[in-house]
């Protein structure tokens, strides 16, 4: 084992010590953030614990479906008028400084983390331990944390901000140790849901600025940071990639003035524009702005940009710059077997490539790797009913209602030409085919409608419209459509119902991992297995000599299974993994900056 470099406190933390807040460690240590009495846990009962531990969302739940559609549709036509943005030209336009006690720092990144407790909790627990060792290498506490965006799932209402993300990692790290690290959040397109009103409840704050045992430390839903040797990061908030407001251009601009050409920048944006840039060329423009007129007039160069947003970790490496996507935080898995192995960045078929020169990126490395990813997707078959009781309902209902339509028409001849031509029928044929000819290519997901997606769409529409069929006839060479009415109707719901939902939800499966290999629905057939393992966050070293290495740390398999931490001491974890949660590294410690330059 190697003990790659000293731990240690920072001291360079900008944000003053709250009253009555653990600074010291001495008589008040017993004290959780804000000088509020540390009460520990006896139980994992909700009461006992503050807050309700989760499950993992249910994506392709119907009611959550229609809910997320509806907030998309409204973030689309209404995000103007919610945009808080403006109004926090208010708010004091604070420059953080972070330099730990050796001169370096450690930082950790962490994104898209507010979903089931298991997943989010098993990251927060290995955040908030005082070390790690990890194949090899000591990696202390981090003394700031950085959440790259989208905090909570599926909505930003303030419950779940409690339940999935704020009582998690106040469970992890329940009070603030001698050291105070420092928290400072990037919003997603989920924390924007509300306009962005919770985030700035809980990250934008005048006092008791703490979030678990950490301190939060910006004063806008931006910031800019200064660490060790000329390093800067700074964090944007661009509405959900819509346009950089111009009090946070003002707030750079005069963040800029302290940049020169021995700057080194860390930029943490939203979304990983890079990647969907490919599919959508003008994604990359807000950033590419961004470092055209802020930081490249300066001489500084931007070593590294990174995002969450995609729940992967996937990095691209260029002449002079590392792309990072690590979006491990607890969320579902999204697959990396789909990645491009090279971008352009700006893409060819943008007007920002005009106004910067485009450079090429390889796909240096990814976890889970892409032949683990391909396995993943397979395990839809037996996840998207496990995973979806509610979505297998609906399949259910929606072909019990085709069944009693076709077979009423199969099993009255008399006038069989009006009935195909019938309401009923008719009506849910069109259902189904327009059904499955929208969810090919779901609102929310963006972009343009392409043949491959009606072809695909209207395909699975067909298939589903065939099973119904082939139900029918098995339904009719069963007694149960001889009974009386109401008997007969109610004995295919009871019977029919769950079994033609079972055998359409593997149906929908099929078209999805289908659907997937040609790049639609790659989304749901992720969403839809809720994969709570293979999570991932990064944890950063910044040396006195400027140099900066990456530990992208893997979580394989997250724990399942809490018990109450007998270790009763103020700072440790309320709760521990029964069976080992064991992190390893990604793919070998990454160099970036200077000191790889002159290697």
């Amino acid at each position: 084992m190697t003990d790659d470099h000293p731990s240690g406190s920072p001291d360079g933390n900008t944000t003053p010590p709250e009253p009555g807040g653990n600074t010291t460690g001495g008589p008040h240590a017993s004290e959780a953030a804000g000088g509020r009495p540390a009460r520990r846990p006896r139980s994992t009962d909700p009461i006992e614990l503050g807050f309700t531990p989760r499950k993992p969302v249910p994506w392709l739940a119907p009611f959550l479906l229609i809910s997320t559609g509806i907030r998309t549709l409204l973030a689309l036509l209404f995000g103007a008028y919610l945009d808080k943005r403006e109004l926090q030209n208010a708010l004091d336009a604070k420059i953080a400084k972070q330099v730990g006690p050796d001169g370096g720092l450690w930082l950790d990144y962490v994104a898209d983390l507010g979903d089931g407790f298991n997943a989010t909790y098993s990251v927060a627990y290995l955040l908030a331990q005082r070390e790690l060792e990890v194949d090899g290498h000591r990696l202390p506490r981090a003394q700031v944390l950085v959440m790259g965006g989208d905090q909570v799932y599926p909505s930003a209402a303030f419950e779940a901000y409690e339940d999935r993300c704020k009582g998690p990692y106040q469970a992890a790290l329940p009070v603030t140790p001698p050291e105070r690290p420092t928290l400072f959040a990037v919003p997603g397109n989920h924390d924007w849901y509300d306009g962005l009103t919770a985030f700035l409840r809980l990250f934008v704050r005048s006092r008791d600025r703490h979030f678990g045992g950490w301190c939060t430390g910006q004063s806008r839903s931006y910031f800019a940071v200064e660490l060790p040797a000329d390093w800067w990061l700074l964090g944007l908030d661009d509405q959900s990639g819509s346009y950089l407001d111009d009090p946070q251009l003002t707030y750079f601009d005069a963040v800029a003035e302290r940049l020169g050409p021995q700057s080194q920048v860390i930029l943490a944006v939203p979304a990983p524009m890079w990647v969907k840039a490919v599919d959508h060329p003008t994604a990359y423009d807000s950033i590419d702005y961004f470092i055209r007129t802020i930081v490249a007039p300066t001489g500084a160069q931007v070593k590294l940009l990174i995002s969450g947003d995609l729940h992967h970790y996937a990095r691209y490496a260029g002449p002079d710059r590392q792309l990072i996507t690590c979006g491990g935080g607890g969320a579902y898995l999204y697959p990396t077997h789909k990645l491009p192995e090279r971008i352009e960045v700006p893409p060819k078929d943008t007007l920002a490539r005009r106004a910067s020169t485009s450079q090429t990126y390889d796909l240096a490395g990814c976890y889970p790797d892409a032949a683990r990813s391909r396995r993943y997707a397979w395990g839809i078959f037996p996840r998207l009913p496990l995973r979806n009781p509610g979505f297998t309902t609906l399949l259910g209902t929606l072909h019990t209602l085709l069944m009693l339509a076709m077979a009423g028409v199969v099993t009255n001849p008399d006038g069989t030409e009006q009935r195909l031509f019938s309401v009923p029928l008719v009506a849910m044929l069109l259902v189904t085919l327009l059904g499955a000819a929208f969810f090919a290519k779901p609102p929310s997901s963006g972009g343009k409608r392409h043949v491959r997606h009606w072809i695909l769409g209207v395909g699975h529409g067909l298939a589903q419209v065939g099973l119904a069929a082939a139900g029918t006839w098995a339904w009719l060479a069963l007694p149960f459509h001889d009974w009386q009415w109401p008997l007969s109707t109610v004995a295919a719901v009871v019977l029919y119902g769950p079994v033609s939902g079972l055998v359409a939800s593997q149906l929908v499966a099929a078209y999805l991992l289908v659907a997937g290999a040609f790049g639609v629905n790659v989304n749901e057939l992720f969403a839809g297995q809720g994969i709570e393992d293979s999570k991932a966050f990064l944890r950063l070293r910044i040396d006195p000599d400027g140099t900066l290495t990456l530990y992208p740390i893997g979580i394989d398999r997250v724990s399942r299974d809490w018990q109450i931490n007998p270790d009763l001491s103020p700072e440790s974890s309320w709760l521990t993994p029964r069976g080992p949660l064991t992190p390893r590294l990604a793919e070998p410690p990454v160099v970036v900056g200077r000191a790889a330059e002159s290697r």
